[in-house]
């Protein structure tokens, strides 16, 4: 059977985030083309600095790859997988989950290059995140690893029919 992992990532993928993910992206891909694809990222400290320990999470991948295999996943379904950042003795297991919600706190700073024209920075807070028990903030916030089903299909079905009554012409 072929499968795409993708990651270790460095740093969670959560919430919104996914939509900006080079790790899920390629999970994505790997979906695209008919292949299974899991992204597995680690969340790991922030402003981290050195080497980081990935065996948990390597540990986790090993064992979220070999459920797809041994189960299969749904056509167009990618795993998006967070590892929190512990020895594996610590971890408290693993939580199927929901995106949670991604908290951003961007400030846009005007700055000016050698030659006076301006540029721009978005700098500000690290973002943070809600968590909520069943998303996979509140999973990494306990300790749990987690698996977020991800579908590539975004269409928000719920406004399909109120869109189809709008006057268009």
């Amino acid at each position: 059977m072929d499968l795409v992992a993708s990651g270790i990532n460095p740093n969670a993928n959560l919430g919104h985030d996914v939509t900006y993910s080079g790790t899920v992206t390629a999970a994505m891909e790997a979906v695209i083309w008919g292949i299974p694809g899991v992204a597995v990222s680690l969340d790991s400290p922030e402003n981290h600095l050195g080497i980081l320990d990935y065996d948990t999470a390597a540990r986790v991948a090993g064992v979220v790859v070999r459920k797809v295999i041994e189960n299969g996943l749904p056509r167009d379904i990618l795993l998006n997988v967070n590892v929190p950042y512990v020895q594996e003795a610590q971890l408290k297991g693993i939580k199927v989950t929901r995106q949670g919600l991604r908290v951003y706190r961007d400030l846009l700073v005007s700055r000016q290059d050698p030659r006076g024209r301006p540029y721009y920075w978005i700098g500000g807070d690290a973002p943070t995140g809600i968590a909520e028990e069943g998303t996979d903030f509140g999973a990494l916030a306990e300790k749990f690893v987690s698996v977020t089903p991800i579908q590539l299909d975004l269409t928000a079905r719920d406004a399909l029919e109120s869109l189809r009554h709008w006057q268009w012409s």
